[in-house]
């Protein structure tokens, strides 16, 4: 009997794809392709730390309340909620400008364009005095990061085909150290270059105003260097032509969201993705208010700029020494047994921020010495064993996607992670502010709850005395509902390791398998 056309590409992609497993992988002739995809990736974390700086740059103005940091929060929503659009990138585009280029050159062009348009105007959104235009600022940096999440499903789709076969798990590395590069930089480089006292202390032999470099020229430079870079690319960097793959073109699109809600059909997707989404309760306020906290206790921005680069370090090192823990049967085993120690640390940050004031200064003398490495200590504790629980996640997604939709499955998963800890970042800075009760030192009926009341407390030469923090009060409901989390959940988070594969695979009557 002879095959048809379709089943003879198949079998020949599939030979191909066995050959390309059993080869070595080898760099040579592909090392162009490598450090390109290193510097999209770059390109990709560089908003990212953009948008993560201007929440620290936010926080040392003393008329942004944590109310003003929720709404700014929403900035890092798209990468969460990029499975929404990722089959529309996937699907459509101009074969002959190339699948991938179809979409990263408009995209990457108009994160230039927004850059230099946030440059002319960022005195008005951010003065040095004056309440900074929040939800301006929200709008700006949503669609940036919404930009940024979109360039990153056409690089990921890109990857595969821009390397060879047997060089494609190089892409993951270009992802991890290219991503956390590019949003180093971006936060860095805003933060330390533009603040008066650093660049005083360590470029100026003579004091001087302000950075070597403005926050307006800085937003400038990066929109120039993004087009230029975007320029460059969609000249010289041919993309290859996958023709064979046009025949499924206009119906993938439907097929792969009908193919999501197959998944969350599922009854143990179901059960996971509400685990999952509820996961981060427990750390919220340590992960997510812990360091804007530091700065109102008197760390300066600039300091945890700096710690937050050593951060980064550890990020890139742990999985690679954590590997061999995580690629057993039971990596859910090890996520849980890192839950009591992460809920335990919620108790070592209240403990760091509460006497943070009386560390730095002891006596009247500078004690920086003493309290920075502990600082450190402490922070890099924190992100060791968060690193611990998203490997472990992520080896666990792995071991229960289906490998027929594997990209699909895989997405959608990490979407869900990606919200559990979305929607606690926001409501946790959002809480801030609500369980937080001060009152006015001349009459102590009038509370300090809206700026209009503290501006009138203090007009009237008293001052805002607070008698609940708001977060050691969160830090305490986190931890309570963490423990509560915890002890309902580990049953079934191990069960999940050993049920049968058969709980987690699709059953689907449409043909999608051709279209993967």
């Amino acid at each position: 009997m002879k095959s048809s056309p379709r089943h003879r590409v198949e079998a020949e992609i599939s030979e191909e794809l066995e050959d390309a497993t059993m080869t070595k992988t080898n760099l040579k002739g592909d090392w162009i392709n490598f450090f390109l995809l290193l510097l999209l990736y770059t390109m990709q974390g560089l908003p990212l730390g953009i948008a993560g700086a201007m929440s620290v740059l936010l926080q040392s103005k003393k008329n942004v309340t944590y109310k003003d940091q929720a709404v700014y929060s929403i900035t890092r929503w798209p990468f969460s909620l990029k499975l929404l659009w990722a089959p529309l990138v996937d699907a459509l585009y101009v074969q002959k400008f190339g699948r991938r280029k179809s979409w990263l050159i408009p995209v990457q062009y108009s994160i230039g364009a927004i850059l230099i348009y946030a440059a002319s105007d960022i005195e008005n959104l951010l003065p040095e005095t004056g309440k900074p235009d929040i939800t301006m600022l929200a709008y700006i940096f949503f669609m940036i990061n919404f930009l940024a999440a979109t360039q990153d499903i056409a690089v990921d789709g890109w990857a595969l085909t821009m390397l060879k076969k047997n060089n494609v798990g190089y892409a993951s590395t270009c992802n991890a150290s290219g991503q956390t590069i590019g949003s180093m930089i971006g936060s860095m480089v805003l933060i330390l270059f533009t603040s008066e006292e650093f660049c005083n202390k360590y470029f100026r032999s003579v004091p001087g105003v302000g950075g070597i470099v403005s926050v307006k020229n800085l937003l400038y430079g990066w929109g120039i260097l993004f087009i230029l870079i975007t320029t460059l690319v969609g000249l010289f960097k041919k993309e290859k032509d996958n023709s064979f793959e046009d025949d499924s073109e206009k119906i993938k699109v439907v097929q792969n969201y009908l193919l999501l809600w197959d998944i969350l059909k599922l009854p143990s997707v179901r059960i996971l993705a509400i685990l999952m989404i509820t996961s981060k309760i427990g750390y919220a306020a340590t992960d997510n208010v812990s360091t804007l906290k530091l700065m109102d206790a008197g760390v300066s921005k600039e300091d945890l700029s700096i710690i937050d680069s050593v951060m980064s370090g550890v990020n890139i090192i742990t999985p690679f020494i954590i590997g061999k823990y995580t690629s057993g049967p039971k990596p859910m085993s090890l996520f849980l047994k890192i839950v009591p120690f992460r809920l335990l640390l919620n108790i070592g940050f209240v403990m760091q921020i509460y006497y943070t004031p009386k560390m730095i200064t002891f006596n009247g003398e500078n004690n920086s010495i003493y309290y920075y490495p502990l600082l450190v200590l402490l922070l890099s504790i924190q992100q060791i064993l968060s690193q611990v629980m998203f490997v472990a996640i992520l080896a666990f997604f792995s071991r229960i996607s289906d490998p027929r939709f594997g990209c699909t499955y895989m997405t959608l998963l990490n979407t869900l992670a990606n919200l559990g800890y979305m929607w606690t970042s926001t409501a946790a800075l959002g809480m801030i502010d609500v369980l937080t009760f001060e009152e006015c030192s001349l009459d102590s009926i009038n509370n300090c709850s809206t700026i209009d009341l503290r501006n009138m407390c203090k007009a009237n030469n008293g001052n805002c005395i607070v008698t609940v923090n708001g977060y050691y009060l969160e830090m305490l409901i986190c931890t309570i509902i963490g423990i509560i989390w915890y002890f309902t959940v580990r049953k079934t988070l191990k069960s999940f390791q050993t049920k049968n594969l058969s709980h987690w695979l699709v059953k689907v009557k449409r043909t999608v398998t051709g279209n993967e």
